[in-house]
């Protein structure tokens, strides 16, 4: 089954059924009017919804032509964004950055950081930066949506939780980074919003695609139409989504509408850009930077300027599984 948000008269925007191919919707109101209204009563709605859904798929509704532009980040506003650090290839690559520190780097309990979630990003909203000069980068993720967990849970308790799978763009101002951890408590202002694929998934939807608490699916990232990577989320995990949501629980309950970050999809290797089609690469431009300091001696890539554009999915037999997240660099003093 897949979800997502169009854009409504009302903040939350309009839950609505996507077809499995992407290319048709139908309402949901019916059965819930928003994706947050679903959640919290997803054991009852959930059914009624993957039946529209199946009639959707074969034909039994005619449906209305999906355009991707239309929808809103499937959650506009969530009660919280937990973003976690899955990857250690990507904290091996980045610790060298200003305001990292080794201390930082662990592998027995993952990292984690509270985003803002007030306002998050649709697949198609520009990014917009207040400042041309501090170091804008993407960090691209997978992120699932969970119903409520409680206090310390058990393994079992965590991966029942988990409701919906997506990919999100994590921005980053890196230039901000080590004055939010040294001067202040953690990442605020070099953490702007987050923006997340038109599109969420069931688990069961995924098929072979979801196993092992991660999803395994390369995804694709292009800046003005250059590759830059196409990592697969399902190779290189050290921390699975049920440790994270174990680790995020630790001390508090979770509730239905959470929205956890994977961490920036990194995979071990040792390529620079550009990088071959079948080649590996980055989900990030700061880990293309450190390993280009590493190999020439200075890093090569610029961070991403007014006018750059992005272009991120998660491809299954060539074919975006979450739509595609496609965003253009705008500066605030150019906003028109």
């Amino acid at each position: 089954m897949k979800l997502a948000t169009l854009r409504a008269s009302r903040p939350d925007g309009q839950l609505v059924v996507v077809s499995s191919d992407l290319t048709r919707f139908v309402s949901a109101g019916r059965i819930a009017p928003t994706l947050q209204a679903a959640l919290d009563d997803w054991d009852r709605l959930k059914p009624a919804l993957a039946e529209l859904s199946k009639d959707l798929d074969k034909g039994a509704i005619a449906g209305q032509t999906f355009e991707p532009s239309a929808a809103l980040a499937p959650l506009p506003r969530a009660f919280q964004w937990i973003d976690g650090s899955g990857y250690m290839s990507h904290l091996e690559r980045v610790r060298s950055l200003k305001g990292s520190k080794d201390a930082e780097l662990q592998s027995i309990r993952p990292l984690l950081y509270q985003g803002g979630s007030d306002s998050l990003s649709a697949a198609s909203d520009p990014i917009l930066i207040p400042d041309e000069d501090l170091a804008l980068d993407f960090e691209v993720e997978v992120a699932i949506i969970i119903g409520h967990v409680p206090m310390r849970p058990s393994r079992a308790q965590a991966a029942a939780a988990i409701r919906l799978v997506t990919i999100c763009n994590d921005v980053s101002l890196r230039r901000l980074v080590a004055d939010d951890l040294q001067n202040g408590f953690g990442f605020f202002h070099s953490k702007p919003s987050t923006a997340f694929a038109p599109v969420v998934v069931t688990p069961d939807s995924l098929g072979e695609h979801w196993r092992d608490n991660r999803l395994h699916l390369p995804v694709r990232v292009e800046v003005n139409g250059t590759l830059y990577g196409r990592p697969n989320a399902g190779v290189d995990v050290h921390f699975d989504f049920i440790d994270l949501i174990v680790e995020a629980a630790r001390t508090r309950q979770l509730g239905a509408g959470t929205i956890i970050g994977s961490g920036t999809i990194a995979n071990h290797h040792d390529e620079t850009l550009p990088i071959r089609e079948d080649g590996i690469g980055f989900a990030c431009i700061a880990e293309a930077r450190t390993a280009e300091k590493v190999k020439f001696g200075k890093a090569r890539t610029p961070f991403l300027k007014p006018g750059d554009r992005l272009r991120m999915a998660a491809l299954a037999g060539g074919r975006s599984v979450f739509g595609d997240i496609q965003q253009t660099v705008v500066a605030l003093a150019s906003r028109t």
